[in-house]
């Protein structure tokens, strides 16, 4: 396939979106097998992800920081859905195969541990759009770890976009594991439970998760009451000098 089909898909998708790239799924080697792209489209050949930024200036909101990211998070998630719909339908009517991956929610739970039915952070890697940082997030060149990310994969080849690779943290930099409230950082490595298990909250949670019958659903429930959750903390994300203002200016 020659560059066009891409480049129509990437101009319509920049209408909508702050960043977005694409990723071959021979990139996708290291994903388990029940979470690589040919599990959620058949003939799979590329990922296009794309993200929109959450507007930093929430972060220094001096009353309701995280009032404001709660609903800035759960107003940009529908979007990226719908628009995952939108871009999946308008590859079919090219005559390709193409599925839509959900933003956040249903996530698949192994054990204790959900997941999504792909990472969106790994996808986002591979795309191109950014690398893992110290804090367990994915960092972009000019929007730090505030991008929210949809994506979309389909049976139409197109070329990749080169990755990052610099590194995503400055040298020394400590900011997130100093502020962390959760004690999300063991031996200097990022445990995402912990940090869930402090940060995330809903109402529904202490009555539908009391007891062991409530916990063998605990798919079903995040899935279905849950989806709406409430956010405790966001340190990580005030520390980080990734998430200053003044990077929005680099090109």
């Amino acid at each position: 396939m020659d560059d066009s089909f891409k480049s129509s898909i990437i101009n319509w998708l920049k209408v909508h979106v702050d960043a977005v790239g694409v990723a071959p799924v021979e990139r996708f080697c290291n994903a388990p097998e029940e979470h690589h792209p040919s599990r959620i489209c058949k003939d799979s050949e590329s990922v296009i992800v794309y993200g929109r930024t959450i507007p930093k200036s929430i972060l220094t909101s001096p009353g309701y920081n995280l009032h404001l990211l709660h609903r800035s998070y759960h107003t940009v998630y529908p979007y990226l859905d719908q628009l995952g719909f939108d871009l999946a339908n308008r590859i079919e009517a090219e005559g390709y195969i193409a599925v839509q991956v959900p933003c956040y929610a249903p996530l698949v739970y192994h054990g204790s541990e959900p997941w999504g039915i792909l990472s969106l952070k790994n996808a986002a890697v591979n795309a191109g759009l950014g690398v893992f940082g110290l804090s367990g997030m994915v960092y972009h060149p000019r929007y730090g770890s505030l991008l929210r990310l949809g994506a979309v994969v389909t049976s139409a080849k197109m070329p990749g976009d080169p990755l990052i690779l610099e590194e995503a943290c400055p040298p020394g930099c400590k900011a997130c594991q100093t502020a962390c409230p959760a004690g999300a950082f063991k031996d200097g490595s990022f445990q995402k439970l912990a940090c869930m298990a402090y940060t995330i909250r809903h109402g529904i949670y202490p009555l539908a998760l009391k007891d062991e019958a409530g916990r063998r659903h605990i798919e079903t429930i995040i899935n279905t009451a849950g989806y709406n959750y409430w956010l405790k903390c966001d340190e990580c994300l005030k520390v980080c000098p990734k998430n200053h203002a003044g990077n929005q200016d680099t090109p």
